[in-house]
């Protein structure tokens, strides 16, 4: 049972993050996100609901992973960094749909990217089946980095 309520608590908390980052910029999202200039390439906006959620869910059962290791400095490690990409991943939403700041969100999610890769790499070290789960992640990622950047040329 503790492992099933840590496994649950691991999943909640970044669905729980980006429910907050999502309702919180979703009427920009309905507003200034559809009128403004967005490459061809740019998905439908209904997809991307379905995405993060799946991404979310991914790293709870990763990060329950890397909790499960025994604790020594590189867990710590592991856990430092993937708290700092999900807060990256917070505060992107609000920077690029809330705030506008296209420029600034582009650097943001750059720097999303990065720890996204330093993630994988410390996670790799202490499981491996963790690690590759934050592939998709890393992945749509750099596709939002893309789309960002060329939003951001396009405005």
């Amino acid at each position: 049972m503790k492992h099933f309520f840590r496994l649950t608590l691991c999943i909640a908390v970044p669905l729980l993050i980006g429910g907050i980052s999502g309702f919180a910029t979703a009427t920009n999202i309905n507003d200034w996100y559809v009128s403004i200039n967005k490459p061809s390439f740019n998905p439908p906006n209904y997809l991307f609901g379905p995405v993060w959620t799946s991404l979310y869910i991914l790293m709870g059962i990763s990060f329950y992973m890397i909790l499960q290791s025994p604790a020594n400095e590189l867990r710590k490690k592991a856990i430092a960094i993937f708290c700092s990409q999900l807060f990256l991943n917070f505060c992107w939403s609000f920077i690029f749909f809330k705030f506008q700041l296209l420029g600034l969100a582009f650097i943001e999610i750059i720097l999303m990217w990065a720890s996204i890769i330093t993630m994988i790499i410390i996670f790799f070290e202490i499981n491996k089946k963790a690690a590759l789960l934050q592939i998709p992640y890393l992945l749509w990622v750099s596709f939002a980095s893309v789309l960002n950047g060329s939003i951001w040329f396009l405005n």
